[in-house]
C-alpha cells in the first residue's frame, strides 16, 4: 500500500559522490531516470520531476512538499506521518516493522522476497530505498 515497487522518479538522492548524474535502473535493467548532483530529479525522457534537498525534503514537479526522509533514514509522507525507515546496513521496513526490502551496497535493490527490483548505483541507501519501496503520491 504505501510501499510498492514503483517507478515514479519522486524519491532522490543529494550529491553523487562523483558529482554527476546517477542512473536508476528497473528489473530489467531499463533505464528509468537520473539523479543529478544538485539533487534534481529527470525521467527517462529527461522532464523535470521533482528535487531531493539537502535537509531531506522531497519536493514533486510542481514544488509541492511530499515528505522527508531523516539523517536516520526515518521516512515521512507530508502529513509528517512515520512510514518506515531504512537502516544503515540497507534493510528497509515499513510502520509496522515489517521487512520490505533491502539495499545492497552495490545499489541493487531487492524486495521482501529477495528478488531484483532494480539498481540504484552511486544512490545513498536511505534515498534509493525511499525511491522504490515508499509511495508519496
Amino acid at each position: 500500500m504505501m510501499y510498492k515497487k514503483i517507478l515514479l522518479l519522486l524519491f532522490v538522492v543529494c550529491l553523487s559522490s562523483a558529482g554527476f548524474a546517477q542512473t536508476i535502473r528497473d528489473r530489467s535493467n531499463s533505464y528509468i531516470g537520473k539523479i543529478e548532483s544538485d539533487g534534481t530529479i529527470r525521467d527517462r525522457n529527461n522532464s523535470y520531476c521533482g528535487k531531493f534537498w539537502s535537509d531531506g525534503t522531497i519536493r514533486d514537479r510542481n514544488n509541492s512538499y511530499v515528505g522527508k526522509i531523516e539523517s536516520d533514514g526515518t521516512v515521512r509522507d507530508r502529513n509528517n506521518s512515520y512510514l518506515g525507515k531504512v537502516y544503515s546496513d540497507g534493510t528497509v521496513r515499513d510502520r509496522n516493522n515489517s521487512y520490505v526490502g533491502k539495499i545492497e551496497s552495490d545499489g541493487t535493490v531487492r524486495d521482501r522476497n529477495n528478488s531484483t527490483m532494480g539498481t540504484a548505483r552511486g544512490v545513498p541507501r536511505h534515498y534509493a530505498a525511499a525511491y522504490f519501496f515508499f509511495d508519496f503520491r
